[in-house]
């Protein structure tokens, strides 16, 4: 927490737990950026030039979700997490141990954004009591993102 006084009608314990739950949200956002990211970069196949545009659309958009994320974590006097160190142990999204095909790829990407889904919702439960309409704003916008991204790349696998 900020060694600064803060009074913006939420507790400090309250924006405590708040930012504790946007750390994991900042977390498997940015996993999910690195994760896109890598696909972007080694899809290959007969749809290469679809999925190598469509990966570039959803990690340039993570891009700025994660600043956003960062930012509202600061807003509510929390130092946000930014090492690998840190995500590492705040995301539920594993890593990759090797290049999967571009099918896989696309399965693990529904996957990863369900995820974020799943981590954004469970924090309404901590910020409707403490009356954090800022970040219910934000959630409720990467949660409509999330779900139709999912929806789209689920498109695919039919």
């Amino acid at each position: 927490m900020s060694s600064q006084p803060m009074n913006i009608g939420i507790n400090e314990q309250d924006r405590s737990a708040i930012s504790e739950g946007l750390s994991r949200l900042l977390a498997d956002s940015y996993t999910l950026y690195l994760k896109t990211h890598y696909y972007h970069w080694n899809v290959t196949g007969p749809m290469f030039n679809t999925l190598h545009l469509m990966f570039e659309t959803q990690y340039n958009e993570l891009a700025l979700a994660v600043d956003l994320i960062a930012e509202r974590i600061r807003a509510l006097g929390v130092f946000a997490p930014g090492t690998y160190q840190e995500f590492a142990k705040l995301t539920v999204i594993p890593s990759d141990t090797e290049v999967p095909k571009a099918q896989e790829m696309i399965k693990n990407l529904v996957e990863g954004q369900e995820a974020v889904v799943r981590t954004a919702r469970s924090l309404f439960s901590v910020i409707e009591p403490a009356k954090d309409e800022a970040s219910a704003d934000l959630l409720t916008q990467r949660i409509q993102l999330h779900e139709k991204t999912a929806w789209m790349l689920r498109s695919l696998l039919e």
